[in-house]
C-alpha cells in the first residue's frame, strides 16, 4: 500500500508537535480555560458596575413605563419567583447568549439573517412566558395552601393566635408541607428566640406574601387590642376564602378550555404540515426552497407568539 507524501507529511508535523507539547508540558486547554475564565470574570465585573449604577438612577428618579421598564418588571419578577442568585444585568447576560444561541441555530436552518432574528426573539419570547406560567402556577398552589392554613387557624384564634397556629402544627398534614416551616419558624421565633408576636407575625407575612396581609394585621390587632368577640373578625377571612377558592375555580375551568383549544390547534397544524411532507414534491418545498422556509419560519413565531398571548391574557386576570 502507497503512502503519499503529504499524509507521510502530515503525520510527521503532528508527531513533531505532539512530542513537543509533552516535552515542555504544554496544554492549549489550559489557555482556552484560562480565557474563559477571565471572560466570565469581565463580564461579572461589568454587571456588578451596571447594577450599581441602575441601583443609583432608581433612587434619583423614577423609571417610566416604556418596553424596558416592562421588560426589567418581568425579568426581577422571575428571578424572585425561582430565587436565581443572579441580578438583572447577570440574567441579560443569560438571556442575550440563549439568543444568540437561537439565532445562530435559526440562521443555519433559515438561511436568512432577518428571519433568524425574528424565530430567536420569538422562542425567547415563549420560553420567558413557559417560565412565567411555571411560576404561576406555583403561586396558585402556595395562596392555596395559605387559604388551607387560614381557615384552620381562624376559628381557634379566639384562643390566641400563638396557641392556634400550634395546635394546627400538632398535625402534619394540616398545614402543606410548601408553607409547614414558615409556621414553625413563627412559633420559634415567638417562644425561643425573644421575637415579639408582632415582628415574628410581620416576618411570616413577608415570607407567605399579600395573600396573608388580611390575616397578619387581624391578629396584631387581636393581639395588642384583644376584648371578648374580637375573634369574629378573623371569620371574614374564611368567607373571603370561600368566594376566592370559587372566583378560581371559575377562572380555571376558563384558562383549561382556553388551553385547551390553543393544544388543540397547534396539534392540528404539526399533524397537517408532517402528513403533507409525505409527498416528496411538498417536503422538498418546505425544507429547500426560501418559500417554504419562511412559511415555516411564520409557523413557528406565529405558534410562539400565540402561545405568549394565551398565558400573558391568563396573567393579567386577578
Amino acid at each position: 500500500m502507497r503512502v503519499t507524501f503529504p499524509l507521510l507529511f502530515s503525520l510527521v508535523v503532528l508527531g513533531v508537535v505532539a512530542s513537543t507539547m509533552i516535552f515542555f508540558a504544554f496544554n492549549p486547554f489550559w489557555y482556552v480555560i484560562a480565557l474563559y475564565g477571565k471572560m466570565i470574570e469581565k463580564i461579572a465585573d461589568n454587571n456588578i458596575k451596571k447594577s450599581v449604577k441602575n441601583i443609583k438612577k432608581s433612587k434619583i428618579r423614577k423609571n417610566k413605563k416604556n418596553v424596558g421598564s416592562i421588560y426589567s418588571d418581568i425579568a426581577n419578577g422571575l428571578i424572585l419567583d425561582y430565587n436565581l442568585p443572579i441580578t438583572i444585568e447577570g440574567f441579560n447576560t443569560f438571556i442575550g447568549i440563549v439568543f444568540i444561541f437561537l439565532g445562530v441555530l435559526s440562521f443555519v436552518l433559515m438561511q436568512n439573517i432577518t428571519m433568524a432574528f425574528l424565530i430567536a426573539s420569538a422562542l425567547v419570547i415563549a420560553g420567558f412566558t413557559y417560565f412565567i406560567m411555571q411560576a404561576r402556577i406555583v403561586e396558585a398552589k402556595k395562596i392555596e395552601a395559605i387559604m388551607d392554613a387560614q381557615d384552620l387557624i381562624c376559628p381557634l384564634a379566639r384562643e390566641g393566635v400563638l396557641v392556634a397556629i400550634k395546635k394546627v402544627l400538632e398535625n402534619k398534614d394540616y398545614i402543606s408541607l410548601s408553607i409547614r416551616h414558615y409556621f414553625v419558624q413563627f412559633v420559634d421565633n415567638c417562644e425561643s428566640l425573644g421575637y415579639s408576636f408582632k415582628k415574628a407575625m410581620e416576618i411570616l407575612n413577608r415570607q407567605l406574601g399579600k395573600k396573608f396581609d388580611s390575616f397578619a394585621e387581624k391578629a396584631i390587632v387581636f393581639e395588642q387590642n384583644e376584648r371578648k368577640g374580637m375573634a369574629e373578625i378573623f371569620l371574614d377571612i374564611v368567607d373571603e376564602n370561600a368566594a376566592l377558592r370559587e372566583v378560581n375555580a371559575r377562572k380555571n375551568r376558563a384558562f383549561r378550555k382556553m388551553n385547551r383549544e390553543f393544544m388543540l390547534k397547534t396539534l392540528m397544524i404539526a399533524v397537517f404540515v408532517l402528513y403533507s411532507m409525505l409527498g416528496s414534491e411538498y417536503r422538498s418545498f418546505m425544507l429547500e426552497s426560501d418559500m417554504g422556509k419562511y412559511l415555516n419560519g411564520i409557523a413557528v413565531i406565529s405558534v410562539c407568539l400565540s402561545f405568549a398571548r394565551c398565558q400573558m391574557l391568563q396573567r393579567e386576570i386577578k
